[in-house]
């Protein structure tokens, strides 16, 4: 079964020291890169800021392009993972080995239309 992670950055990130952001960092990167090398973690990427984000809004079958996040919030999404794993438990479990300091991390699987 395969899940999406949707990453947020943490106040770690956004206000932290660049020391303390550097060293997180580290921390963060091994853990991917462990992931990865188990082969449960077969996607993702680090993302730029929001403030880079163009949205494309569809309102009845018209599209209008704006310089701007699609959601409005104090948290942005930082990065996305994606886990092949037996279940949602065993996804959990992978999550909470993450090593950021603060954020959070919504678990959602990916609907599987026999592709």
């Amino acid at each position: 079964m395969k899940y999406m992670l949707l990453i947020t950055q943490g106040e770690w990130y956004a206000n932290g020291s660049a020391e303390e952001r550097d060293r997180a960092m580290v921390d963060v990167v091994e853990w991917w890169g462990r992931q990865f090398a188990s082969g449960k973690m077969v996607g993702g990427q680090q993302l730029e800021s929001p403030d880079t984000a163009t949205t494309v809004v569809i309102e009845r079958g018209r599209h209008t392009v704006v310089d701007r996040p699609l959601m409005e919030a104090k948290e942005a999404i930082g990065g996305f993972g994606i886990l092949d794993v037996a279940n949602l438990d065993e996804a959990l479990a992978i999550v909470k080995t993450m090593p950021q300091p603060d954020g959070k991390v919504e678990v959602r699987p990916i609907l599987d239309r026999g592709r």
